[in-house]
């Protein structure tokens, strides 16, 4: 079983890798790079959401229960996350070519990354200290089966209450799967 950590922390590798290569990409954007960059962006939202839900669903209830202050550090990241969410939703309307496009990007890049910077040096120190191995593998398993039901799109305006996201995340994911499905969009 992967622990939970290193499930979170795959996950923003990926995210900083698909970051940077779009970032590398940036100037110019020829006609022939713009499938590329949209191609990338898919996968940071694709990556993102499912990411974020995950998290929302079960990392953040356990923070909140087992951390030194974990209320006020999941606050913080579920705010951080829906912001993100918005700038996500606004991305994937958008052609590489757009104006908004290339301003957009550097704001997710900024998000993304002071994020996932706050969850690795603030949230996870507390994680490994207040759970157990075994603990973090079962967290880490959770996350994984949550990871198959979770929305592929950002949905900024759905509570990030986990009881809610259970339900209507599942709802949420299986519609964009039926979208992904039906636009050959695909997570990989």
């Amino acid at each position: 079983m992967t622990d939970a950590i290193e499930l979170l922390r795959r996950d923003h590798d990926e995210v900083r890798a698909l970051l940077s290569e779009l970032e590398a990409s940036a100037d110019p954007v020829r006609p022939g790079d713009r499938e590329g960059r949209r191609t990338a962006v898919v996968q940071v939202i694709i990556r993102e959401s499912v990411h974020e839900a995950i998290e929302e669903q079960y990392f953040w209830p356990v923070v909140r229960r087992r951390v030194h202050d974990g209320g006020r550090l999941a606050d913080q990241a579920v705010s951080q996350e829906i912001e993100l969410k918005k700038v996500l939703g606004l991305l994937a309307g958008l052609d590489p070519g757009a104006p908004d496009f290339e301003p957009l990007l550097r704001q997710l890049t900024g998000i993304g990354r002071a994020h996932h910077e706050f969850e690795e040096r603030q949230v996870w120190p507390g994680v490994r200290l207040a759970l157990s191995e075994q603990e973090l593998a079962e967290l880490g398993a959770q996350l994984e089966r949550g990871r198959r039901l979770a929305p592929t799109r950002p949905h900024p305006n759905l509570s990030p209450a986990p009881e809610v996201l259970r339900l209507a995340g599942r709802i949420a994911g299986a519609t964009d799967r039926i979208r992904d499905a039906l636009a050959g969009r695909t997570g990989r």
